[in-house]
């Protein structure tokens, strides 16, 4: 094994803090294979979770860039050794997998793998996962294998921490399931009788509209100017209710991933240019993840349908562990002091909201001609 005793011992316990930290299933997972390629040398590692369908529900790789793991194509299947290891339930340490009897090959744009070692992560008599790791940064005589029972044993202890990391992360998110229900619930009633009262009282304005067009327009007018109130009114509190939910392409897909779909959406959508640029993001906790995805919804609905903007940029950046969004445009500005004393606020005080609750800032530049600059900064976990 390449680590010393103390540099090993060293290496496991700050494995073991960094999957501690973390409280959402696909942050853990990710952790977890970071871990295991940092802490065994290897050049690639994958976590594979199953289903009840002979495939994988989440299938996590580090080693592989985004744009290999696009060209590998769709999940992998449980079948020659991945199926063993779930199934049987047993390590797998091979010299070189692909002269396994039980290899059955992989997609064209899959990297070679010869030395191979992989363990199932088991709750009790449960197999929850299976992790793998191929090619060991080591030198390699013909017919001897990469990895050596050393490195059996430290993946095993790993496997057992990761294992409860895991089934902890399940029972957050589970518990988070239940509270969203709850607050889903709630939002409904609220919605219900919120918008419910609006859109009694905008039909009741419009009938008095309708009656008075002819005899008196000018009431009439009047009312039809209150309907118009009612009707953005009911409009808002329905988006301020919606918005509360978690959308699904964060926990599938990631912030990144979820942004650039929808500001592609936006950009054929709408006469203005729409443009999305992310650098060195790492996967973020996932309240700040919401969070981040909220403000660049906010800001982008602002500057689509109040700016009258030509252009509008969106850029998501590194900042140490945390994130830096940037949303801009070249459209009219305004006067962020006035809006204020105007009781208007263009969903800068939820923007402001959303970051701080996440230990994050915000800030607005804007002025008269001048366009619009908002910037979000968030930790990282």
């Amino acid at each position: 094994m390449s680590h010393g005793p103390r540099s090993g011992l060293a290496a496991v316990s700050s494995a073991l803090l960094a999957m501690s930290r973390h409280l959402e299933v696909r942050d853990v997972l990710k952790t977890i294979v970071a871990s295991a390629r940092e802490l065994l040398d290897a050049q690639y590692a994958a976590l594979g979770v199953p289903d009840d369908h002979g495939g994988f529900a989440q299938f996590v790789v580090d080693g592989v860039s985004d744009e290999q793991w696009r060209a590998i194509g769709p999940l992998p299947r449980q079948h020659g050794i991945l199926a063993a290891m779930l199934q049987e339930a047993r390590v797998e340490r091979l010299a070189d997998v692909r002269k396994d009897p039980r290899f059955e090959g992989w997609p064209s744009a899959h990297p070679d793998m010869s030395d191979f070692l992989g363990l199932p992560i088991r709750d009790g008599d449960e197999v929850i996962g299976a992790l793998f790791l191929a090619n060991k940064n080591c030198p390699k005589q013909e017919g001897s294998c990469g990895f050596t029972e050393e490195d059996e044993e430290l993946l095993g202890i790993l496997a057992q921490h990761a294992a409860i990391a895991l089934t902890n992360a399940r029972l957050y998110e589970r518990s988070r399931e239940l509270t969203i229900a709850e607050e889903r619930s709630r939002l409904a009633h609220e919605l219900h009788d919120a918008v419910s009262q609006k859109l009694f009282s905008l039909r009741l304005t419009a009938q008095a509209a309708a009656r008075l067009v002819d005899r008196d327009p000018a009431r009439a007018k009047g009312e039809l100017h209150q309907v118009a109130v009612l009707a953005a009114e009911a409009a808002d509190e329905l988006r301020a209710a919606v918005v509360e939910l978690r959308p699904a392409a964060l926990d599938e897909d990631g912030l990144v991933a979820t942004l650039r779909t929808q500001i592609q959406v936006l950009d054929r959508a709408h006469t203005a240019r729409v443009t999305f640029a992310a650098r060195g993001i790492r996967a973020l906790p996932a309240a700040q993840e919401e969070a981040v995805l909220r403000v660049a919804q906010e800001a982008l609905h602002n500057a689509l349908r109040h700016s009258g903007a030509d252009h509008v940029d969106v850029t998501l950046d590194r900042n140490g562990t945390g994130a830096v969004l940037r949303v801009t445009d070249d459209g009219r500005g305004f006067d962020p002091r006035a809006v204020r004393r105007a009781g208007r606020h263009l969903g800068l005080v939820s923007m402001r909201d959303r970051a701080s609750g996440v230990g994050g800032r915000l800030t607005v530049e804007s002025a008269p001609g001048k366009g619009t600059a908002i910037e979000m900064e968030v930790p990282g976990g």
